[in-house]
């Protein structure tokens, strides 16, 4: 039996604010300890290894296995328009993990690419902006959804431009090596994570569902780019461009 926790709940729009507020100041103070799983991708590399091992033994090509990211993560936006969460959840988790896979299977045979390094940015960027823009529309509406959109591709184009204009540290076996990647609380792998947890409060009927899902990846987006932007500002500010 599926209970509808809204009818308990008179003053629900105050609850599910206050919730939000609460959320956020949490994901804020844990963010030092539990955030940017990108930084900690060294630490989390032996659970997902046997998986691109495998893929690499099957003879899986890494353009191969991004196009399947970008498949199943276009599949997982159209489920979430057509209301079939579930399924959008687990398309979307298995778009993640094919977007981890495809750079390891490359190590592996030794021979990364940078025209597979572009593939595979542009990929992510593609459906981020489709899950985030139709998520975004249908349980959050056109504002927020572009602001969802807008924030979370600025968030992840500073690093290029960065990267462009000023250089990076080093790189290693086709990875960057810089302060940059470290930098910023919540990015993409913060933010799958968010709308999965979410989805299963919607589909719970539970008194926070994707509306406010969206509104939470949007203010976490905005203050994590804000990171950023300070601390290229304290870095940068006084350096002369050539």
């Amino acid at each position: 039996m599926i209970y509808n926790f809204n009818a308990f709940f008179p003053y629900k729009k105050t609850l599910n604010l206050c919730f939000l507020l609460i959320l956020t100041k949490t994901y804020r103070i844990l963010k030092i300890e539990f955030m940017n799983l990108t930084a900690k991708r060294e630490s989390i590399r032996r659970f997902y290894h046997p998986f691109a091992y495998f893929l690499f033994k099957l003879r899986f090509t890494p353009n191969t296995i991004t196009s399947l990211s970008l498949i199943f993560g276009s599949a997982s936006a159209l489920a979430y328009y057509y209301g079939n969460l579930l399924t959008g959840v687990f398309l979307l988790l298995l778009s993640g993990l094919l977007d981890l896979l495809d750079g390891e299977v490359a190590r592996f045979r030794d021979h990364p690419t940078k025209f597979g390094a572009v593939y595979d940015w542009l990929v992510d960027k593609w459906v981020d902006g489709l899950i985030l823009g139709i998520i975004g529309y249908i349980y959050a509406g056109p504002a927020w959804a572009t602001f969802v959109v807008t924030l979370s591709m600025l968030h992840s184009f500073v690093k290029p431009v960065v990267y462009a204009e000023v250089g990076f540290e080093a790189k290693i076996n086709g990875k960057i090596r810089d302060p940059m990647e470290g930098l910023g609380f919540f990015g993409r792998p913060e933010t799958h994570l968010t709308l999965i947890i979410f989805t299963i409060f919607e589909k719970s009927h539970l008194p926070l569902g994707l509306n406010y899902g969206i509104k939470l990846i949007t203010i976490l987006t905005a203050l994590s780019l804000l990171q950023r932007i300070l601390y290229l500002y304290k870095n940068l500010g006084k350096v002369k461009d050539d």
